[in-house]
């Protein structure tokens, strides 16, 4: 399959241009990259970003110039894959991210058949790895997750779950404004920590009219993004 890695910026961010953050001496974007590489899963890796400016990091099959919006990188970038079955969408600021985490999320998504897969991580997995990470987590009834920053996607769902996807994006670490969202019958449940992973799964897919499924990952690479400079300190902390 196909991986498309979102690295563009506005300059608004507390770390703008992140993957071009420079981690143990090398380029945030480049260990996503190799773990990508490293799966054996992925054939060709899409960029899209400030093309000027990554045109120096290697492993860069196609190369995309940003637009204004995560939603606008994501239909752009997703072009040249277009026809694919499935397409894998990351971040470029998670450079913990390992292959073996990647070839977890694939071969459980693969099993799914589903138009969109996305991770989560239970809260004792993430903190018994990374016991200083600062992440934000959701009561459920199964436990307490965090998410991750990979999609396993259906291109052929982007043009119609364009205006659903820009809330849910908007949304994706407040765990209140997603509850909204998803309603009110879900926002009592999910106050309680008694909504189910089943019951999130049903409103999603009511929600963005495809098939979707959460992922639980036992990798918590798979999740910690880089965000701020003590984001920065963790990840020359923990990799080697």
């Amino acid at each position: 399959m196909n991986a498309l890695i979102l690295a563009g910026s506005t300059g608004d961010e507390k770390l703008p241009e992140k993957a071009l953050i420079k981690i143990k001496g090398r380029y945030m974007i480049s260990y996503v990259i190799d773990a990508l590489r490293g799966s054996g899963k992925v054939e060709k890796i899409a960029v899209i970003g400030d093309k000027e400016k990554l045109k120096c990091i290697d492993g860069i099959d196609i190369l995309i110039e940003q637009g204004s919006s995560i939603i606008e990188n994501v239909v752009k970038g997703i072009e040249p894959f277009k026809n694919d079955r499935r397409v894998l969408i990351l971040t470029c600021d998670i450079p913990m991210l390992t292959k073996e985490a990647v070839i977890d999320f694939i071969e459980q998504s693969e099993s799914y058949n589903a138009d969109l897969c996305y991770p989560i991580v239970k809260r004792e997995d993430n903190e018994r790895k990374f016991p200083d990470a600062k992440r934000t987590y959701a009561k459920i009834k199964e436990g307490t997750f965090t998410g991750g920053n990979i999609f396993y996607l259906n291109p052929k769902i982007i043009d119609a779950c364009i205006e659903a996807a820009k809330q849910f994006i908007a949304f994706r670490k407040k765990p209140w404004k997603l509850g909204q969202l998803l309603g009110f019958k879900i926002l009592i449940l999910f106050a309680f920590g008694r909504v189910t992973i089943s019951q999130l799964e049903r409103k999603v897919s009511e929600l963005f009219n495809i098939n979707a499924k959460a992922v639980i990952s036992k990798y918590p690479e798979i999740g910690n993004d880089v965000d701020k400079d003590e984001d920065v300190e963790m990840a020359n902390k923990y990799i080697a």
